[in-house]
């Protein structure tokens, strides 16, 4: 079954087993590192309004959300590293067009490691290094906003030890 066709199938028995509006799922990473004593965070643009969002996708069929996570910012950031293994946390956003669709997106922590000089989609997105109080404001999501201002890259050490 195409990718397309088995997120529409899942959307539509969300809506018949618990009613009201189902959410399509996306992951995505946040990637982050230490420099000078303080947490950087790096947005990359999306390409239709070049606002500043977090490298997000869709997950392949089989694959661990975190690796789905991990591979978004491999092509749209052309950044690796360590993926945790434990969601952050989640946000919902809605795009516009004929109609209204939702979107529910689970965050995983990503300490980079490597930033590559050339990535897959480095002519259709800007990406940038910021503090996290630059990151939280640049982001339109009021949830993603708060995760990043939030963010404690001491937990996330602990979980994974």
């Amino acid at each position: 079954m195409p990718a397309a066709r088995a997120r529409h199938f899942l959307m539509m028995q969300w809506q018949r087993l618990f009613g009201g509006r189902a959410h399509r799922l996306q992951v995505a990473a946040l990637p982050w590192r230490r420099s000078g004593g303080e947490i950087e965070i790096m947005l990359v643009t999306s390409r239709g309004s070049g606002r500043w969002i977090l490298p997000k996708g869709w997950p392949k069929p089989g694959e661990a959300l975190c690796d789905a996570a991990a591979r978004e910012a491999g092509e749209e950031a052309g950044i690796t590293g360590t993926i945790a293994q434990q969601t952050l946390g989640s946000y919902r956003y809605e795009k516009r067009s004929d109609r209204s669709i939702s979107y529910e997106v689970q965050v995983y922590p990503l300490a980079v490691q490597a930033v590559a000089k050339t990535w897959r989609e480095r002519n259709q997105r800007e990406r940038r290094w910021m503090s996290q109080t630059q990151a939280a404001a640049n982001v339109r999501e009021p949830e993603l906003a708060a995760m990043i201002h939030a963010f404690s890259p001491t937990a996330v050490e602990r979980q994974a030890a």
